[in-house]
């Protein structure tokens, strides 16, 4: 079956693309629809902050876990499960009326969100070789890219003819279909179907004996003795914090501090998120032939660029188009990059542990952006400064990622 001319990891490719096009609509969905809850839920920027973060407290708290229980119990369940959970908290999110019911129901969004990424990576790297993980894992982040342009289309047409509260009945409704398209085609691993993983001729099938003695090692005390375990997560901290401080407020910006329409300042994102499709489905296919080190350090500095374009942009909508488009080129293709160096660095049975592990510092970094970006403009009233501590985080982020180091004993044979 391996050998003929469609391979089921396709199949599997497709299907968790659409777990991370809902899931990401549901959270990036809320940076776009914020101008229009905030006077809703008469709120202000810190506590609008405070709604998503509530969404990545539970995102970070809970995901070290699935990905863990997706390592011993396969993706088929875990991401299921959690699908359900996640059309839950969106759905509910239409009927929140105060600031602290947004903030349990996006909360319990985000639990449900916690095997939307780590999980459904931790599969698809299972079904693609080594060599073929950045082009599989960039072609599976085009999900948040297209979700991103999408819903920046979509959510205008829907505010304009029922109300922000349908967007999120939308969203949960697409997150419950997901859960039952995932128990019918997902699979875990290609050993559940006897076929080896696709990208060519090396990896066979990989048989459950293996799998189980790595799951009866300390797999924690290995994975936080690494050096390039703390390196990489931290330099992920300071990228997702920078990254989530333009991404989250890019909407309120325009609107607000440069004086665009809510339509035509979620058409940026739009653009943007047709931007990150573009950087997925190069970037880190290119990190495959050069290095993941390398390409990762490359794109964080874009990314510095990009963020200053957007401040000396002004309503210059050449520069300001420009520096969008390039932002989201860029940063869309650093989470697969990232991502793609559990592979790099660890064995193939505990990938799902050290993405999940990773994520808290993701998790963490975003939770700063949200804090930090919101109390910025509550007290500044503009994202400047804002945007000037991004550049700099990015900047960190580059330092660190520069210092790893490859580590044969932990390492398989691939490129960084």
């Amino acid at each position: 079956m391996s050998k003929g001319r469609f391979h089921r990891a396709w199949i599997i490719l497709g299907v968790c693309f659409l777990d991370v096009f809902v899931s990401y609509s549901i959270r990036l969905g809320f940076g776009i629809l914020l101008p229009v809850m905030i006077p809703a839920l008469h709120m202000n920027r810190t506590e609008a902050g405070a709604i998503i973060n509530s969404y990545f407290l539970v995102y970070i708290f809970i995901t070290p876990f699935t990905g863990n229980l997706t390592d011993r119990f396969g993706a088929r369940k875990i991401i299921t499960l959690f699908s359900i959970i996640l059309g839950i908290g969106a759905l509910l999110m239409g009927t929140a009326n105060q600031v602290w019911t947004a903030c349990v129901f996006f909360g319990l969004a985000g639990a449900g969100a916690s095997a939307m990424w780590a999980s459904v990576v931790t599969v698809v790297q299972k079904w693609f070789t080594p060599t073929r993980r950045g082009m599989a894992l960039g072609f599976l982040s085009t999900g948040f890219g297209l979700s991103f342009a999408a819903m920046g289309l979509l959510f205008p047409a829907l505010v304009g003819s029922f109300s922000w509260r349908f967007c999120w009945y939308v969203l949960g409704i697409w997150a419950l279909v997901m859960a039952l398209i995932n128990v019918i085609f997902l699979r875990s691993r290609p050993d559940e179907l006897r076929i080896s993983p696709w990208g060519g001729a090396g990896c066979g099938i990989t048989g459950d004996l293996n799998r189980k003695n790595v799951l009866k090692e300390n797999r924690y005390g290995k994975i936080f003795h690494s050096f390039q375990f703390w390196i990489i997560g931290f330099s992920y901290l300071f990228i997702a914090c920078a990254n989530y401080i333009v991404t989250t407020f890019m909407v309120d910006y325009a609107n607000i501090e440069l004086g665009f329409n809510f339509s035509k300042a979620s058409s940026f994102v739009t653009i943007r998120g047709l931007s990150q499709v573009v950087g997925v489905l190069t970037i880190p296919f290119i990190s495959d032939r050069i290095g993941r080190k390398m390409t990762i350090a490359g794109s964080n500095l874009l990314i510095v660029l990009s963020t200053l374009g957007l401040i000396a942009s002004g309503k210059e909508l050449p520069i300001l188009l420009t520096s969008i488009a390039v932002h989201g080129v860029f940063s869309g293709a650093v989470w697969p990059m990232y991502s793609a160096c559990a592979g790099d660095y660890f064995r193939k049975e505990v990938i799902g542990t050290v993405i999940g592990a990773w994520t808290p510092f993701y998790g963490a970094g975003a939770i700063l952006a949200h804090l930090i970006g919101g109390r910025i403009y509550d007290k500044t009233n503009s994202y400047q400064t804002a945007f000037f501590l991004a550049i700099l985080l990015a900047m960190v982020a580059t330092f660190l990622i520069l210092l790893v180091k490859k580590d044969d004993e932990e390492s398989i044979n691939s490129p960084i």
